[in-house]
């Protein structure tokens, strides 16, 4: 051996000595990971939350956890990130669970089904009920785990060129419905279209559509919705509390280190609650300004709302006699909707209706 290779390596030994073989270990562990959204990188609350999350997972590793953010359509189609998950093609990606049901109609219960749990039932039941063990049986099947990152609270029921007088109005309408809602809107006579929110205002200029929903007021009002359609309904019945999840590869998420593991379910929760206090904090004036520029901002009239409910619940009947996967989770979700309703009837329902009435 040289005196030059004695001097190397009684160094390597020098450093063991001295304790810093860590920070070498730290450096090779550094990660780097995709995330691709199913949202446009304009919608600030949605997108949004995705970043938020690399955000934090960045500040909590001492940057040494990199995610970079694509919105959707650059990496894959905003529909295709279930696939790309799954094949591991993304370690990660953010969307609603419900653009899938085509794959089995059980991703729809991870969001919103119609007449479902309002956003903070939701949270209950994925945090303090069945409902995040229950998907995470259901993701394994596709090597995803999943993690709730996000959500809208109550929808607005959409934007239509024509006013809806009665469920007769509903006959033939040609709408951009998200995900499992557009099931019992072709049974109540419409047509529904499943397209990603970036392509959502060019179908409703040209005509391609007659209506569409998306979210509420404040996203509503950025993609300009207002301009091609004048009338602006209430509630989206199909939609009381969606959650967006976060999907990982199982297999990159198990290669992880228990702090890492630690630091995505911190960061996804973190999201999770800045989403919805984000919209809940923009909806109200994004609203005003809404109505400022004449737009008729109207309630769905009640036989509308009670078609919608009867044939919800007829296609969950039909599912569950069909669909072992959702027939498991839907009659736990359905036994937790009755609870909750129960207990919100005699506090916030009653609370909310009696602060709403007066004038503050």
């Amino acid at each position: 051996m040289d005196r030059r290779s004695i001097i190397k390596n009684a160094g390597i030994v020098g450093v063991l000595a001295a304790g810093a073989a860590p920070a070498v270990h730290a450096q090779a562990a550094s990660i780097r990971w995709r995330l691709a959204s199913s949202f446009p990188k304009a919608l600030d609350t949605i997108f949004g939350a995705a970043e938020t999350f690399a955000k934090k997972v960045g500040e909590m590793s001492g940057g040494k956890f990199v995610i970079t953010v694509h919105p959707g359509g650059e990496l894959m189609p905003p529909f295709g990130v279930v696939d790309g998950v799954q094949n591991a093609t993304v370690e990660m990606a953010h969307t609603a669970p419900y653009y899938f049901f085509g794959k089995d109609e059980t991703f729809a219960l991870a969001c919103a089904i119609p007449f479902g749990l309002n956003s903070r039932q939701m949270t209950a039941w994925m945090f303090q009920g069945n409902g995040l063990k229950l998907m995470r049986e259901f993701y394994a099947k596709y090597n995803i785990i999943s993690f709730p990152m996000g959500n809208t609270g109550a929808q607005m029921g959409g934007w239509y060129r024509k006013e809806i007088k009665s469920a007769k109005d509903i006959k033939g309408l040609k709408m951009r419905i998200g995900g499992f809602a557009g099931k019992v809107l072709e049974r109540m006579g419409g047509v529904p279209q499943n397209i990603p929110g970036g392509e959502i205002y060019t179908a409703l200029e040209k005509g391609t559509i007659d209506a569409a929903e998306w979210v509420g007021p404040y996203d509503d009002q950025k993609l300009g919705f207002n301009k091609v359609a004048p009338f602006y309904y209430y509630p989206g019945w199909w939609e009381g509390g969606p959650q967006l999840d976060l999907y990982v590869n199982k297999a990159a998420y198990e290669g992880l280190s228990p702090e890492n593991k630690a630091i995505i379910e911190s960061a996804s929760a973190y999201a999770h609650i800045e989403m919805q206090a984000k919209y809940d904090a923009k909806n109200p004036a994004a609203l005003k300004q809404l109505v400022g520029q004449k737009v008729k901002v109207l309630p769905f009239p009640k036989d509308v709302l009670d078609l919608a409910f009867k044939e919800s619940m007829a296609v969950y009947a039909e599912i569950s006699a069909k669909n072992e996967n959702w027939k498991k989770v839907y009659e736990d979700m359905a036994a937790f909707r009755k609870e909750q309703n129960l207990w919100f009837r005699f506090t916030e329902a009653r609370f909310d209706s009696y602060m709403q009435s007066q004038k503050l």
